[in-house]
This record gives structure tokens, sequence and C-alpha cells, in this order.
């Protein structure tokens, strides 16, 4: 899949663009179709921000970064949307309180 990049004030280098698509395949690995990954990268006075936009089937994963280093900034946001795609991928697994309470009943007098 090919991995949109955008950059404002800056242009992108080789070594940018392989660090953000190795984040990337990460996130592929999740065994979810990511749908136009789109990323911005912008120079402000105080750092680097990036940005992440990919869509999911059920939705779309947004996050933001900042930090003095770009590579820094690229490994937060890729923390950050690894943690949204593990909520979504996880979620229907999630036990809800009402079924782990009827579980617990069952179990409890079965043994008695």
């Amino acid at each position: 899949m090919t991995i949109e990049i955008t950059s404002k004030h800056m242009a992108i280098t080789t070594p940018m663009r392989e660090k953000i698509s190795a984040r990337y395949d990460r996130l592929e690995k999740m065994q979810l179709p990511l749908i136009k990954p789109h990323f911005i990268i912008t120079q402000e006075p105080k750092g680097f921000k990036i940005e992440a936009a990919i869509g999911i089937p059920n939705g779309d994963l947004f996050a933001t970064a900042t930090h003095d280093d770009l590579y820094s900034a690229i490994n937060k946001l890729g923390q950050k949307l690894e943690k949204q795609l593990h909520k979504h991928v996880d979620k229907p697994n999630a036990q809800r309180s009402g079924t782990h309470k009827r579980i617990v009943e069952e179990e409890t007098e079965a043994a008695a």
C-alpha cells in the first residue's frame, strides 16, 4: 500500500520516509485493512509536529505527536496509533460486566 506523506516547511528525505513506513508496517501486522494512510509533518518553532489519519473498516485512526526530534515524534505517533488499533481490534473480545457476573455465578452454582 502506498503511504501518503505531506510536509509543511521542509523536504521529505529518504530516512524520514523509511522511519514512517517502518512504523506503518508494525500497524499492518494487526491483520486489519488500513485504508489511505496519510501522514503530515510540520516543522514548528518548538520542534516537529506529525499527524496521521488512517481509515479502518469501522472508523478512523487519528493521532498527533510533537517533539524536538522528528524521529522521536514519529515513535510517539506510532505508539498512539498502535494503542488505538489494539483497542479497536480487542473491543469485541472485552468482557462486559454483565457477562462476567453471569459466568462467575454459573461457576459457583456448578461447584456447589
